[in-house]
């Protein structure tokens, strides 16, 4: 394939993506929405207000970055891996194997659906943050590069569990006791230096710490980790789960039988 076929091949898997979820926006885009107001209601109001400050910030403001990155997260991921397992259960994805389409144009093409939606819904849960706190960009660079990264970190996350799951049921696993976890424990409603030291250096071998962090001083300035170990924390996840999306689908593990 020349080079503007495989562009008009990328972007007929993204159209397709991106229309998939607007088309069920009512399942996409609004329950994430009303979770994470609650979210700003119960910890940021009720519960923020007996906390008082933390890093020089009020408690909502201080955990607004922390939650719009969790919605970019989980909605990045649950895109993927619920798209491209319905393409493996409908046997669709066979039709793209057979071709000359590049595997790494398939990869991408589910990945930047996932990035939209997670760009989408984190759109919105800022949208909404607006109504609880002041929102301010303290460095607009870092913020939306940050945000990208981990939207396709978690893309190819999503890709790779499709990869692996057997049945619906197996695409629930991981977001379920893997990835939750992680989220609740990646400093979004805390700083971890306020742990004790066994406990934050524990707390560092978190991906999601980095990923909060660095999002939280693009948006608020302060930050528990260096932004230089953030972005080369990041970019080493995203290249190691890119690698490893383009093995599996290179030997068909879990597609071919």
């Amino acid at each position: 394939m020349n080079l503007q076929q495989q562009y008009n091949a990328l972007e007929t898997i993204v159209v397709k993506e991106i229309r998939r979820f607007m088309r069920i926006w009512i399942q996409t885009l609004l329950p994430p929405a009303i979770t994470v107001a609650l979210y700003f209601v119960i910890f940021g109001t009720l519960i923020g207000s007996r906390i008082g400050e933390m890093g020089g910030f009020s408690y909502m403001e201080y955990i607004v970055p922390g939650l719009i990155m969790m919605s970019v997260i989980t909605n990045a991921y649950s895109n993927v891996v619920s798209s491209f397992f319905s393409t493996k259960f409908q046997r669709s994805v066979e039709e793209m194997l057979v071709s000359p389409l590049p595997n790494y144009i398939v990869i991408w093409g589910f990945v930047l659906g996932g990035i939209a939606r997670g760009l989408a819904v984190g759109f919105i849960v800022t949208l909404l943050a607006l109504f609880f706190t002041h929102l301010q960009v303290h460095n607009l660079l870092v913020t939306v590069t940050i945000v990208l990264l981990t939207a396709t970190l978690f893309s190819l996350g999503g890709f790779i569990n499709a990869m692996y799951a057997g049945s619906f049921d197996d695409i629930s696993i991981v977001p379920t006791f893997v990835l939750t976890p992680l989220t609740y424990l990646g400093g979004v409603f805390y700083s971890i230096s306020l742990l004790p030291p066994f406990w934050e250096g524990v707390s560092r071998l978190n991906p999601i710490v980095y990923m909060v962090n660095g999002f939280r001083y693009g948006i608020l300035g302060v930050s528990d980790i260096s932004l230089g170990v953030a972005y080369g924390m990041i970019i080493l996840f995203v290249v190691i789960m890119y690698a490893w999306a383009h093995w599996l689908l290179k030997k068909g593990i879990g597609i071919r039988s």
